[in-house]
């Protein structure tokens, strides 16, 4: 082979490469919400040619110059392509592309072997090591998304051996940035793998879904009902769980609203990765299909709700988001808002020392336990903000009382949801059904509750873990007596969901969203939570209490002998029944 044309095909690799960067850049710099498509179209196009043409010409290139990391990075911005595409769209088959892609690099030391060469240049060994760091950190997301303990488990460990030995390689150079994520990583693996035997989050037709009860829910069918395609999910406390940009809190909801792939699907997902792996392990190569996710499919299932994840808005920025979905929602759509957030700004709190959302003091919990509130004057707007306080900081009720022109579905949750009961019967045009979390929340006395996330979006996301998580069972529970529990709060809810779908009186708000499987689920886990908290609390307690607005019927409350059965049941499986209060409760609840 000639030396011209080895070193052309070279030169064409990298001008193609250049190209495909500067598309790359303006896809993700675009916003996950409102479009975009074209952009990331684009990019996956350019990435097309490039992925071809080192596959055609892998000879030419090796003999130009070609190195393995570059075929990483060019690997690693597919990944990134397909992990935004399902940011956008929802859509698991390219969070399986993202897996795939990000699998087979790592399996085939792509940035390791480069990373390690050593050589005269360790400014760009130095280099090529942050973007290994980088990668495997993306890649710790996909698989946490993706439930795969195992990688995961793994993926984390290298990451803090890779930091150790990048910290001697390069002693002068300051890795503070990455022992905080290391913390946070930490933080964030304790929390969503403290009850290892829990099951997906996801919607389960297995289990989530009850056939007993479809006739009953089909009657909503004749009146308006809406269905939930978009969500916006967004998530801002002080020292709050997090890994990446992705919240503890945010990252439960996220899966809370996509459905649990069947068999066939996870299957075909798990064949494509081992593919991915096996074949071609030396050499540059690049034998990855580019249009792999195209062809998993799970036709069973329907389309997720598109969900914009938002990390640490500003007020402004959350209502731009807002006013844009608005406006492209459909007529038989309902948004989902889930906001969790404190009600404090730095300056009304002086028990803690705040230095910036990336810090990593002893976390605080999420909200005071059984410590009143009434020494806080301004409680009535979340806190959006880093640091300070003030107008431009502060998202009040009345902020989103415009967007009420659309159908609504709120989630609040914040030691302030109270303030958020203003919107109801003030809305422009659509009633708002709304989740409000308790104002203070419940632990064992001198139980940890930090570093666990909401305890309220806990309850609405994975009810068992956050019944443990209340009673102080510890994470190291019995299997088998774990999985006994699943199954009792499992017919708790196929109950809940027969009683609500048949009760006099349901408020025309709730029954035109119930016959939508992902509403439903989350109000019946609602109703699941308070009367959880009911129980738990021996006086009368309104801020211990979450609320909804509109009411839900009195046949739900938690005083009702079949709401309180199966919490009893399940108290006295985990042998925590003296833990609550389970006398015949004569306490006028009107939540």
């Amino acid at each position: 082979m000639a030396d011209g044309e080895a070193s052309g095909a070279y030169r064409e690799f990298k001008a193609l490469t250049e190209a495909a960067d500067r598309k790359f850049a303006r896809a993700r710099d675009l916003p996950l919400y409102g479009g975009g498509d074209h952009h990331s179209r684009k990019a996956f196009k350019a990435y097309t040619r490039l992925w071809r043409l080192q596959q055609e010409r892998r000879r030419e290139l090796v003999a130009g110059g070609l190195r393995r990391w570059e075929i990483g990075e060019v690997a690693s911005r597919i990944g990134q392509l397909y992990y935004t595409r399902y940011l956008r769209t929802a859509e698991p088959r390219s969070l399986v592309g993202a897996y795939v892609f990000y699998e087979a690099i790592y399996s085939r030391g792509y940035f390791a072997a480069a990373a390690q060469a050593g050589g005269s240049d360790k400014h760009q060994c130095l280099l090529i090591r942050y973007k290994e760091l980088r990668f495997i950190a993306r890649f710790l997301v996909v698989a946490m998304l993706m439930r795969r303990a195992e990688a995961v488990d793994h993926l984390a460990g290298r990451l803090r051996s890779l930091v150790e030995e990048t910290k001697s390689a390069y002693p002068k150079t300051n890795f503070k940035e990455w022992k905080q994520v290391l913390q946070e990583l930490g933080r964030f693996l304790k929390a969503d793998g403290a009850y290892k035997g829990s099951r997906s989050l996801r919607y389960d037709n297995l289990f989530d879904s009850f056939p007993s009860n479809l006739a009953s829910i089909a009657r909503f069918h004749s009146k308006r009902v809406l269905k939930l395609k978009e969500a916006v999910l967004t998530s801002y406390r002080r020292n709050e769980v997090k890994f990446t940009e992705l919240t503890l809190d945010t990252f439960r909801m996220l899966q809370c609203l996509e459905w649990e792939p069947t068999g066939s699907y996870q299957i075909a997902a798990k064949e494509l990765t081992e593919n991915g792996t096996i074949s071609d392990q030396s050499g540059p190569s690049g034998l990855i299909d580019i249009h792999l996710s195209s062809e998993i499919s799970d036709g069973s299932l329907p389309s997720n709700p598109q969900k914009a994840v938002i990390y640490h808005p500003t007020v402004s920025h959350l209502l731009a988001v807002l006013a844009t979905i608005c406006e492209e929602l459909s007529q038989d759509s309902i948004l989902l808002v889930y906001l969790s957030a404190s009600g404090f700004s730095e300056q009304n709190i002086t028990s803690q020392k705040y230095a910036s959302s990336s810090s990593y003091t002893r976390a605080t919990s999420v909200y005071p336990i059984d410590k009143p509130n009434s020494n806080i004057s301004s409680d009535n707007h979340l806190w959006l903000g880093p640091r300070g306080s003030g107008g431009p900081n502060n998202l009040y009720p009345e902020d989103l009382i415009p967007f009420t022109r659309y159908p609504l579905f709120l989630v609040i949750d914040s030691e302030n949801s109270h303030a958020f009961k203003a919107i109801h019967n003030a809305e422009k045009g659509e009633p708002a059904a709304l989740l409000l979390s308790p104002r203070i929340a419940s632990a064992m006395p001198g139980a940890e509750s930090t570093g666990n996330g909401s305890q309220f979006t806990c309850f609405l996301t994975a009810p068992m873990q956050a019944f443990c998580q209340l009673a102080g069972i510890t994470s190291d529970i019995d299997s088998d007596t774990y999985a006994n529990a699943e199954n009792i709060v499992f017919s708790a809810l196929e109950q809940y969901e027969g009683i609500l779908s048949t009760s006099v009186g349901l408020n025309n708000v709730w029954g035109q969203i119930l016959p939508d499987p992902f509403l439903r689920r989350l109000i019946l886990r609602f109703i699941f939570c308070r009367a959880v908290i009911f129980y738990f609390h021996p006086e009368e307690n309104g801020e211990h209490m979450p609320t909804c607005l509109p009411s839900l019927p009195e046949s739900v409350l938690p005083n009702a002998e079949a709401i309180m059965a199966p919490i009893l049941e399940l108290a006295e499986n985990l042998v925590v029944s003296d833990r609550f209060h389970f006398r015949h409760s004569v306490r006028n609840n009107k939540k």
